[in-house]
């Protein structure tokens, strides 16, 4: 390799370093905006519209890492933190208690709403 090409291969490897500190990623960002709790709030609902338990807790756990981690999230809830983790594992299944005590100590709550699209019920039929 000629000393031109090894310069040039340096310069870029040297520019591309200093380029990726001012560079964020996806999930950087994400979590930066899942600090707002309105953000929060209209992403896990998101996800809870989907219907997915898998992504609903993957969105809980963004949440969570947003508002400092499990550890934070375990002194502020008195949860377990290995509970905590096991809960919002890709095979967790949360008692509601728990999602509700999670979400409390993160600034959250959970509301039902009915559906704004009406759902076909079916017709009682008055028998004579």
């Amino acid at each position: 390799m000629t000393s031109h090409k090894r310069e040039f291969i340096g310069r870029i490897t040297r520019g591309e370093a200093a380029m990726s500190k001012n560079i964020t990623t996806y999930q950087e960002d994400l979590i930066e905006a899942l600090k707002d709790p309105r953000e929060a709030a209209a992403y896990l609902n998101s996800a809870m519209e989907e219907g997915n338990r898998e992504l609903f807790l993957l969105a809980l756990r963004n949440v969570a890492e947003a508002h400092g981690g499990m550890t934070a999230l375990s002194q502020k809830s008195k949860l377990n933190r290995e509970s905590l983790y096991k809960m919002l594992s890709k095979n967790g299944n949360p008692e509601i208690r728990s999602i509700l005590t999670l979400l409390h100590a993160m600034g959250l709550k959970l509301s039902i709403e009915p559906q704004t699209r009406r759902a076909k019920s079916s017709k009682v039929k008055e028998v004579a």
